[in-house]
Order: structure tokens, then C-alpha cells, then sequence
């Protein structure tokens, strides 16, 4: 399972590449925005740190004014996706730019109809957005697994990047299903590493190792 995280902020950005775990970078308007930084010396900027694939979002809800927008974000870098909502534009959208060999990633999904529909327009990624859905009383993981089966029986080759996650559960749980990609809040990615008994074992091994008056080479 590929992991991407979910942020417009470059030092979490670079920090995280550094550990060689990092695949990709998604961005939207909303992360975007809370860099206060301008949106495309961001997306560049990330681009250059990160060799996976990098979402940057298209603000246009109609077909032409999308193609306008990812006609200006994909001369940014070779690994540029371009991120446009499930809406019937969206869609249009998406079926252009793959038949042009451009990455896409269809956002906003809430549905496995939804999740069939880009791919068989073509999308590279899907994003069904579980944590909104567990927001409202649904455990969005369901969607997850409905989406595996129905990309498993077709064979469709869109890549299941599952979005909006709140927590470390939700990463395993996506695991578990089968999910090609997770995209998180530097935050949770840190969280995957934490656990109290590692954190003890590592105090004990240090003091143990302290009392032998030892030191390596």
C-alpha cells in the first residue's frame, strides 16, 4: 500500500520524504489555503521534493474551465495529478485528460457508484473520503470494501487512494481491505511509529545498555 500524505505544508513534506516512506502528496483548496502561501510556487515546490505523484486541484466546475486550469498545473512537473471533483463535468474532465496520458485524481467520492463511474472514465486514483463519512453516522470503511470488489470484479485499474482519514484504524483497516493508496495528515503518518511499549523497551535497552559502560566502535 502506497502512502501519500495529506498536506500543502513543505516541512512536513520534506521531513516525511526523508524517511523514504513517502509515495505522493495530495493538496486541495482548504490545505491551500491554510499554507498562506500561492498555490502554484506550493504545488511546484512539492513537486520537486516528492518523485510520486503530486494532486493539485482545479477550482472550475465546468468542463472547459477545468481543462484550462490542468492545462496550466501539468506543465508544473512530469509528476503532476490532476485532482477534479465527481460531478458529471468532473468526470468529462477526467476522461479527457487520461486519453492525453495525464495522471487524475477524482475526488469528493462518497459512493462506490461514484468510485465505478471514474473508473471507467478513466481515473489513475480515486478518493472516497471515509473520515466525512464517519462524521455522519456511516462507517465509511464499508465503502472502501464495496469499491475493492467492484474494481476487483471489472479488473479496473484505478487506483483506490483512500482520503479525509482520522486516525491510525482507518490506515489498517484500508490494509486490510486491499486499498492501493492512503493519504494522511502528517500527523497520523507520525502516529503509525507510536506505541507505549516500544517507547518502554527503548528506555529499558538505553538504561541496560548505559550500565555496561559500553560504546560502539
Amino acid at each position: 500500500m502506497k502512502f501519500f500524505v495529506d498536506t500543502a505544508d513543505i516541512n512536513d513534506i520534506r521531513e516525511l520524504a526523508e524517511t523514504g516512506l513517502l509515495d505522493g502528496v495530495t493538496t486541495n483548496p482548504s490545505l491551500i489555503h491554510k499554507s498562506g502561501r500561492q498555490f502554484l510556487e506550493v504545488v511546484k515546490e512539492i513537486a520537486e521534493l516528492v518523485p510520486g505523484p503530486v494532486s493539485a486541484e482545479v477550482v472550475a466546475t465546468d468542463h472547459a474551465e477545468m481543462m484550462r486550469e490542468a492545462e496550466i498545473l501539468r506543465k508544473i512537473a512530469d509528476n503532476i495529478t490532476i485532482k477534479v471533483p465527481l460531478t458529471i463535468d468532473g468526470l468529462k474532465t477526467c476522461k479527457a485528460l487520461t486519453g492525453e496520458g495525464t495522471m487524475v485524481n477524482v475526488t469528493l467520492c462518497f459512493t462506490a457508484n461514484q468510485a465505478l463511474l471514474a473508473a471507467k472514465a478513466g481515473a489513475t486514483f480515486i478518493s472516497p473520503f471515509v473520515g466525512r463519512h464517519d462524521d455522519i453516522g456511516f462507517d465509511g470503511m464499508e465503502i472502501i470494501s464495496d469499491i475493492r470488489m467492484v474494481y476487483d470484479n471489472y479488473d479496473f485499474g484505478t487506483q483506490i487512494l483512500v482520503a479525509s482519514i482520522r486516525h491510525p484504524v482507518h490506515v489498517l483497516q484500508s490494509a486490510k481491505i486491499g486499498a492501493d493508496v492512503i493519504t494522511a495528515p502528517p500527523a497520523v503518518i507520525r502516529q503509525l511509529v507510536k506505541h507505549p511499549l516500544t517507547d518502554r523497551g527503548l528506555e529499558s535497552f538505553a538504561s541496560d545498555w548505559a550500565k555496561t559502560g559500553q560504546k560502539i566502535g
